[in-house]
């Protein structure tokens, strides 16, 4: 069980959030945690409940129905929910978690940006935490600067021996994807600065519902945002894909992944489909994990001294 003191001091973090937003005019929202669809990522595996209406799934966050409410014309909207991961425990995962989720109507990722920092250091600001912000790196930069190898030019197998020469030889076989995840994960962010950076351009194969540009050199980039704090991953914001066609098609390959990696295949969002096609405004939005910034705040090394009921106390 955490301390009364870490008790009151998520209640000011969580009072902080709505006083932020209200002040803004940005409309609180709430949305199903169990639907008929989920994520698709083969990367994230959902909670599965049976029902008499047939499979719903715990939601991994509440991206899919709040665009359906910005489809419907609400604006900008926020949301402070649980959401839920399979298997992900540890120092800093939980399987139910809390998040806050934000949406802009009319703004792009590189205003969002600045909102997502704004409002980490006003929670921060209140828990006597202080953190230095650095210049935001793109993806290339941070990765070559670390790794030492291009993550739009490297192929699979250069990703490979280079994961395997810092991390070992017992390596599962990854597809590129794979080896950009776990060499980010497990090379790239401990070797970040202390403080906040903000990591921009991530690689297309990783746009998941974000747009994609080219940038100067001619690749093309997804532009997707994540947000680090010393190290620790606490944001992951898009300029959201509008288009409805692209977004099948995103989910199709989805399930061709799933297929490949002998998962399940899922059902595709078609309810979120439909609230695209008839039209989902031009809007940028982020996730951010709100133990996480609480754990960082107040210096913890753990989410078990910050959550007040951990998984398997739960």
């Amino acid at each position: 069980m955490v301390t009364i003191e870490v008790l009151q001091a998520r209640a000011r973090m969580l009072a902080l959030v709505r006083g932020y937003f209200a002040e803004r005019s940005v409309l609180e929202v709430e949305t199903p945690l169990l639907c008929s669809s989920t994520a698709m990522d083969p990367y994230l595996e959902s909670f599965v409940v049976d029902t008499r209406e047939g499979a719903r799934y715990l939601q991994t966050s509440p991206e899919f129905p709040m665009k359906r409410l910005l489809a419907a014309g609400s604006g900008s909207i926020y949301q402070v929910c649980k959401s839920f991961r399979v298997d992900e425990v540890g120092a800093r995962h939980n399987p139910e978690f809390s998040m806050l989720e934000w949406y802009r109507v009319g703004w792009s990722s590189d205003e969002l940006q600045k909102e997502v920092i704004a409002l980490v250091q006003l929670v921060s600001g209140e828990l006597d935490c202080d953190w230095a912000v650095h210049e935001p790196l793109t993806y290339a930069q941070l990765f070559e600067s670390v790794v030492g190898l291009s993550p739009f030019e490297a192929d699979p197998s250069d990703l490979a021996a280079v994961a395997k020469k810092h991390l070992g030889e017992s390596l599962p076989e990854l597809d590129r994807i794979g080896w950009l995840d776990l060499l980010m994960s497990q090379v790239v962010e401990p070797a970040m600065p202390e403080g906040l950076t903000m990591l921009i351009d991530f690689p297309a194969e990783q746009a998941a519902l974000a747009k994609k540009v080219q940038n100067a050199d001619g690749h093309w980039v997804a532009k997707r945002f994540e947000l680090y704090v010393n190290g620790v991953e606490l944001a992951n914001g898009y300029q959201e894909l509008v288009d409805a066609k692209e977004q099948r098609s995103r989910f199709e390959e989805d399930n061709h992944q799933r297929r490949m990696m002998g998962l399940p295949e899922l059902p595709i969002p078609e309810l979120l489909i439909e609230a695209m096609e008839s039209g989902l405004p031009e809007c940028a939005g982020v996730a951010l994990g709100l133990d996480r910034l609480l754990m960082l705040a107040l210096g913890k090394s753990s989410l078990e001294e910050v959550l007040p009921f951990t998984f398997p106390n739960a």
